[in-house]
């Protein structure tokens, strides 16, 4: 006994006329009536008592017929329940993040994928692009939020957002007096500088800096923005980091790097040749639209010291990413 053997008999029960019923099933009739036969042989009870003209339920036929139209309708319940599971994603997703731009581009996603999907919860872990795509090869996050460059032969990825590189003087440094928003590559050659602790990152400076001929004085490698901080307060030298890092502070002074100028590049990563889950790739499909219908918004601005002069100034479109 199938579903399928309980749609016909309750057809037939309700029609108590077999060609009625193959009507309503859109089947011919002797399909059905060796249906019916075969259920009675599968039950080993008569269902139907056939006359010449008509059909009548014997008992057994008629507590079927009550109990079919329970498990039918309790079944087609099932199958809504466990399509409405298919379709409303719950569970944890873990997402590995980089420091800067990487979590107001994660908190927007969040926040129009809860409206979705309200039974998602997050789990969001930090640290350095490479930290971040270590975490992701330990399996312990499925996507990764990181700044470019990445290995594309073992990643995916979708470029998410820009933003220009921005060096970071003490408060008393003659170049913050100066009170500019800007300074050029070769005045920084000129400057110990303290970097983010990243290889592909350290290299990508010095070709930078190769660029007018010239190396770059690499004083400190740090992976922390918050010791970048410690450091350039104390006036051990320049730091150099994406624009959204920086947070109004009285003993910096922020500058945007140019001649020539860079800008750092973030993506939302995940493992090639990986099979995602479907709450992860549902998450990614979510920010693949998001990003192509330009629902992106950028970083908040927050006022403070020498942010006034850095609002209205704009990198050529033609910059190149570092």
């Amino acid at each position: 006994m199938d579903f399928k053997s309980l749609e016909y008999f309750e057809a037939v029960a309700q029609e108590l006329n077999f060609t009625k019923a193959a009507e309503r099933l859109h089947m011919s009739q002797p399909p059905l009536s060796n249906a019916i036969k075969q259920l009675e042989e599968d039950l080993g009870v008569q269902l139907f008592i056939r006359g010449k003209r008509h059909l009548t339920l014997t008992p057994a036929g008629t507590h079927l017929l009550q109990r079919a139209e329970e498990i039918l309708i309790l079944g087609e319940e099932t199958r809504n329940e466990l399509l409405s599971l298919e379709h409303e994603l719950s569970g944890m997703l873990r997402i590995g993040v980089v420091d800067g731009r990487a979590p107001y581009l994660v908190a927007q996603w969040i926040r129009g994928f809860q409206e979705e999907y309200p039974l998602v919860r997050y789990r969001l872990w930090n640290g350095s692009s490479d930290d971040v795509l270590d975490h992701m090869n330990n399996g312990l996050s499925a996507l990764g939020v990181i700044a470019a460059p990445y290995d594309s032969e073992h990643y995916d990825g979708i470029v998410c957002a820009k933003e220009p590189w921005v060096a970071y003087v003490p408060i008393d440094h003659p170049l913050a007096k100066q009170k500019v928003a800007t300074i050029s590559l070769k005045e920084l050659a000129r400057q110990p500088l303290i970097v983010p602790q990243r290889r592909s990152r350290i290299e990508a400076i010095r070709r930078w800096f190769s660029a007018i001929d010239k190396e770059p004085d690499i004083l400190c490698e740090m992976s922390s923005y918050l010791d970048i901080v410690a450091l350039v307060e104390q006036g051990v030298g320049v730091g150099i980091f994406p624009q959204t890092t920086y947070t109004p502070n009285p003993m910096i002074w922020p500058l945007v790097i140019t001649d020539p100028p860079k800008i750092a590049e973030y993506l939302l990563v995940w493992r090639k040749g990986v099979v995602l889950q479907e709450l992860p790739k549902q998450f990614v499909n979510y920010v693949r639209d998001f990003v192509e219908e330009g629902r992106m918004q950028p970083a908040p601005v927050r006022e403070g010291l020498g942010i006034e002069i850095h609002k209205e100034f704009k990198l050529p479109a033609s910059t190149e990413l570092l």
